[in-house]
């Protein structure tokens, strides 16, 4: 029997890039080691993921084994697509998840109008213990985030 780990190649297969990610077969129920590989996050990293967002119910069974359903593994792979791929932070992620139309900033939601522009803000206006350099980067940031 042939070790297929030691077979070239196969370990790009174990953590796949997001725009390679696996079809979802039309099953009704997938176990957290299905999920795990159709989205290519770890079993862990699902199950923190269910304490932080809401929306990530999956069913428990017998000895709390977790069946998701196929709305669920979207759900997965659109976090996993928040965090990695946009750099998103598990509260920003919550936020987009939370106003799925545009980006956030046209519903008062976004880096705009949030505590980010604020924190930005209130930073420009004390000029104590800021850089000129520091000052003229986040000068140009809220330049960027404005309408």
């Amino acid at each position: 029997m042939t070790d297929l780990f030691s077979q070239p190649g196969l370990t790009d297969a174990v953590a796949p890039a997001s725009s390679a990610l696996p079809p979802i077969p039309a099953k009704r129920y997938f176990t957290i080691g299905e999920v795990s590989d159709l989205c290519g996050v770890k079993s862990h990293v699902l199950r923190y993921w269910e304490q932080e967002f809401t929306q990530l119910k999956p069913l428990k069974r017998r000895g709390n084994r977790r069946y998701y359903q196929h709305h669920e593994v979207l759900l997965v792979r659109r976090i996993r697509e928040l965090l990695y791929d946009q750099g998103y932070t598990i509260h920003g992620a919550r936020i987009q998840l939370s106003h799925p139309t545009g980006n956030g900033s046209a519903n008062g939601h976004g880096p705009a109008n949030g505590p980010m522009a604020a924190s930005l803000a209130a930073a420009q206006n004390t000029s104590s213990g800021v850089p000129g350099d520091l000052k003229a980067k986040l000068q140009d940031v809220i330049d960027l985030l404005k309408p």
